[in-house]
């Protein structure tokens, strides 16, 4: 197929909401939203914990997390896969080769992005507001939820960044989803195949609307840099 008949092609599934089309772009968005649901529950106090809180080691915790933010995607497709496979210490749980696993790999792919920069917005924070905050006599917890919502703004952006690596996934969900066809298949992965295959009409629709999440979360990080 010629690239301007699969362009056109592209467009009109798009247009015309194919049910396929419609049915990867809900899944990915399930699995990457509730990735960074769970990365921002988990990393969001772990990162202010990190910036308040003095312990042995927390330098080596800190450095750990920042290189975690590089984490090469197959290597933690790799990892969960050995923790869910049947001989691993959660086979029992089922979750192979199911959205469930899929979405283990992102939040584990996130969540340090989420905690590093947390940790690294909170600590400017602290700098900031540390004198007055202790004046005032606030307890830790306090001062942990007061600095977290006081930095809204720059945590929104650290989402937004999350959601951007989890969106454009493809290696970790490949491996522990495995592709199967209206089960684990997201936008990344069904891009893979249908190229591979030859169908390029659907591998472009795909990667078209990849695009526009990609623009839209890029456009709402810049809108919420400027109103900070």
């Amino acid at each position: 197929m010629e690239f301007s008949a699969a362009f056109t092609t592209a467009i009109a599934l798009i247009a015309g909401l194919d049910a396929e089309l419609m049915g990867v772009v809900r899944l990915s968005l399930l699995v990457s939203l509730s990735a960074v649901a769970l990365a921002s529950l988990i990393g969001l106090p772990l990162g202010a914990v990190l910036a308040l809180v003095a312990f042995p080691g927390r330098g080596v915790v800190v450095v750990a997390l920042n290189a975690f933010m590089g984490l090469p995607p197959v290597v933690v497709g790799l990892a969960v896969y050995l923790l869910l496979s049947r001989a691993g210490p959660l086979g029992e749980l089922g979750l192979l080769f199911t959205p469930g696993a899929m979405v283990v790999a992102q939040t584990v792919l996130v969540l340090p992005i989420v905690a590093a920069l947390a940790r690294q917005v909170v600590a400017d924070l602290w700098d900031e507001y540390g004198e007055q905050l202790r004046s005032l006599g606030a307890r830790r917890r306090r001062v942990v939820f007061t600095l977290l919502w006081d930095g809204r703004f720059s945590l929104l952006t650290a989402v937004l960044a999350g959601f951007g690596r989890a969106a454009a996934e493809v290696g970790a969900v490949m491996i522990v989803g495995g592709n199967i066809k209206g089960v684990t298949r997201t936008m990344t992965t069904a891009i893979a195949l249908e190229t591979s295959r030859g169908d390029l009409a659907l591998a472009l629709a795909l990667g078209l609307v990849l695009l526009t999440l990609v623009a839209i979360v890029n456009g709402a990080a810049y809108v919420v840099g400027q109103r900070r």
